[in-house]
């Protein structure tokens, strides 16, 4: 098994910080689909095998926990929800929330991503010289998506309150993990984050009390109103709260982000999207808004949504610690090592996918696919609980929005990829925004 020297390991630094994405992609097109890094006390290994990663995310999950720094990074601040914890509280939990992500709640998710998408699209009409930062609005839309699955209404100010200081909890957590200075030194970015945790706690405790003041009964469905019914202590409440508005509206805003991306500058893939659009829903001006009962027929827009994922996954790394020793790909894993899946790079390895950095989302009509290849919500007994959500709030959002509209490249270069919690575009994603007219 191959990998960086220590040397190597010592000269990367610099790179790491800039891309973590990057070097781990470039780190696997070098030495291999099984990669050992030579770090002290904890052996590492990153694993870009679709047989690999399935191994460690299905066949043999139980064998591996997410105790591992990525995961204990981020449960400062989302604290020990759904997508940090293990064993039985993890199993408790999850059967609590699940009734929230059936099939019956999904269609009321579907109305209120359609109705976030027609109040976005009345914003970027009014833009000067319509180009907009898209990252923006799509960020605010899918707040008030996940705000309706959580307490089953638009929490508004106090949603945004909430995100703006989760968001700066965690820019401090990746400044953090950046930095050589110890955990326990009092530098401003670790005061930074105690005050902004304080700031979660504060908002998330009036969330709860506003909640409770409604009334809770066993008919509810809505995540804030399951959890208590079920009598969970306010600490455990406030964790899965947390953990909920930063995986129900940061991954679909980014996929989103990222697919408008791809179609500003795959004309073509657009006017296929426009297309089926004019098929399902009418010509422009005479359209009707999408709805549940369409997702079926807008196939092409589901697969442009797929194939955005496969390039630009939100969750762009997996993390596990096993927990036993294990075989993975014919090589011995000793209990205690650190696995590591990027999935940016195993969406795009040559070996698996047909001309893999190149935008076709017609592989996706094709429901054929190599087991372990594809996993930007995870896999096995760890899959995302909102995958179903998010695919249906994602295909709708991105109907309503191009249903009388068309997105462009905006004036400046194509941003960076920022590799933080989620896949974002540094400094934001500026696009020109259209409105279609009739061929």
């Amino acid at each position: 098994m191959d990998g960086p020297t220590p040397w190597e390991m010592v000269r990367a630094v610099p790179a790491i910080r800039r891309s973590a994405v990057g070097f781990l992609t470039a780190v696997a097109r070098r030495h291999g689909d099984l990669v050992a890094f030579p770090l002290p006390r904890t052996p590492v290994l990153l694993v870009n095998d679709p047989e690999g990663v399935r191994r460690v995310l299905v066949d043999n999950a139980r064998s591996y926990g997410k105790a591992t720094v990525q995961y204990r990074a981020l449960a400062a601040v989302t604290g020990q929800g759904l997508l940090t914890s293990d064993g039985p509280t993890w199993r408790s939990h999850r059967r609590t929330v699940q009734p929230a992500f059936h099939h019956g709640r999904l269609d009321a998710v579907a109305t209120q991503a359609v109705a976030a998408a027609a109040r976005l699209r009345a914003q970027w009409r009014q833009a000067p010289g319509g180009e907009v930062d898209v990252s923006g609005g799509l960020f605010r839309a899918a707040l008030e998506v996940v705000g309706h699955v959580l307490a089953d209404e638009d929490l508004g100010p106090v949603a945004r309150r909430l995100v703006d200081a989760v968001d700066v909890a965690l820019a401090a957590v990746v400044a953090g993990a950046q930095s050589p200075l110890p955990g326990s030194w009092p530098t401003p970015g670790r005061r930074r984050l105690r005050r902004a945790v304080a700031e979660v706690d504060e908002v998330c405790d009036l969330l709860v009390r506003t909640r409770r003041a409604r009334g809770v009964g066993e008919a509810d469905a809505d995540v804030l109103g399951l959890l208590l019914a079920a009598g969970l202590p306010q600490q455990q409440v406030r964790d899965e709260l947390v953990t909920f508005v930063v995986a129900g509206h940061e991954t679909v805003a980014s996929a989103l982000t990222w697919t408008l991306h791809l179609l500003a500058r795959h004309p073509q893939a657009q006017q296929r999207l426009h297309a089926e659009l004019d098929a399902v829903l009418g010509a422009p001006g005479g359209q009707r808004e999408p709805g549940w009962d369409d997702l079926g027929a807008l196939r092409w827009t589901r697969a442009v949504l797929e194939e955005s994922l496969r390039l630009y996954p939100p969750a762009w790394v997996i993390t596990r610690t096993a927990l036993a020793e294990d075989e993975v790909a014919g090589v011995r894993v000793p209990a205690g090592t650190l696995v590591i899946v990027c999935t940016w790079a195993l969406h795009r390895h040559p070996g698996v996918w047909e001309a893999p950095e190149e935008f076709r989302p017609e592989r996706f009509l094709q429901q054929e696919r190599r087991p372990g290849a594809y996993v930007p919500f995870g896999a096995g007994p760890r899959l995302c609980i909102g995958r179903e959500l998010s695919l249906v709030e994602g295909v709708l959002l991105l109907a309503a929005l191009l249903r009388e509209q068309q997105v462009l490249p905006g004036s400046g270069p194509a941003p960076e990829v920022e590799s933080l919690v989620t896949l974002r575009p540094r400094g934001g994603m500026r696009l020109r925004v259209r409105q279609r007219t009739m061929p």
